[in-house]
């Protein structure tokens, strides 16, 4: 089957089946409606702050306080992208129908990705305007030094997310254990190993807090990162890299 064709299937399965849409759909309403309620809460909350904390408030990453709840969504799309055929045994006729099991795995990932990044972006921007909106006199604006480079990154970042996700369902198969180890692992692994300093080091290399880098304006009073923006977005798409990598074996290697 050629990949113009393998594509084509891979969009009409997609589209066909509501979960996948739903997830896509609980992720713009979370990240925006979070980030329009956080960026208020902010705005009232200001002048309480320190005068450290108000040095380094970040108009644009406090739009963003949304994404760590709209990656969840990212997560679950990503898994069911994959594991849904496993789930139903439908993987059987997708291999049947096309034996090139990288080209299957390519274009599967590459219809699920362009639908991210959509959303992903569409999502980052409006999250950016109403969050600026809700903000008022603290607010940043899209021309201000940084702030275009962050509004894209949150949107590649939910596109990472989705990606690395699938990478990892591929890897497991079962849509239960993907998520059983990738919400912990974003939810509570994560934020531990980055709030503790015996293993901050290592946190700071995990695949979300090196990506969240990317959607930062204005540094943290004592971050101590040793990369930038483009650094950390470079750390995640290497940890996306290596989990569609390893999905890709694992495929190629055993029976459906």
């Amino acid at each position: 089957m050629a990949a113009t064709q393998v594509i084509r299937s891979e969009w009409t399965k997609i589209r066909s089946v509501a979960s996948t849409v739903w997830t896509l759909s609980l992720a713009v309403v979370v990240t925006i409606g979070l980030g329009i309620l956080i960026s208020a809460l902010s705005k009232s909350e200001y002048d309480n702050l320190s005068q450290e904390s108000q040095v380094s408030f970040d108009p644009t990453y406090t739009s963003f306080a949304g994404m760590s709840l709209g990656q969840l969504a990212m997560i679950v799309f990503g898994v069911l992208v994959v594991s849904n055929e496993y789930s139903t045994g439908m993987i059987r006729t997708s291999l049947a129908a096309v034996p090139q099991r990288g080209t299957l795995l390519s274009s599967k990932v590459a219809v699920a990705a362009a639908l991210a990044l959509v959303v992903g972006m569409v999502t980052s921007f409006i999250t950016f305007f109403l969050g600026q909106a809700m903000l008022g006199d603290l607010s940043a604006s899209i021309g201000d030094p940084g702030v275009l480079r962050a509004v894209i990154g949150g949107g590649l970042y939910m596109t990472l997310i989705a990606m690395f996700s699938m990478g990892i369902a591929t890897m497991l198969r079962s849509p239960m254990l993907s998520l059983g180890i990738l919400m912990p692992f974003f939810f509570l692994i994560s934020n531990i190993l980055g709030a503790v300093s015996a293993t901050k080091t290592v946190g700071q290399y995990l695949p979300d807090q090196a990506g969240s880098k990317i959607m930062q304006v204005v540094t943290p009073v004592n971050d101590d990162t040793p990369y930038g923006p483009w650094g950390g977005l470079a750390i995640m798409v290497a940890w996306v890299a290596a989990a569609l990598l390893g999905g890709y074996v694992l495929l190629k290697r055993r029976d459906a």
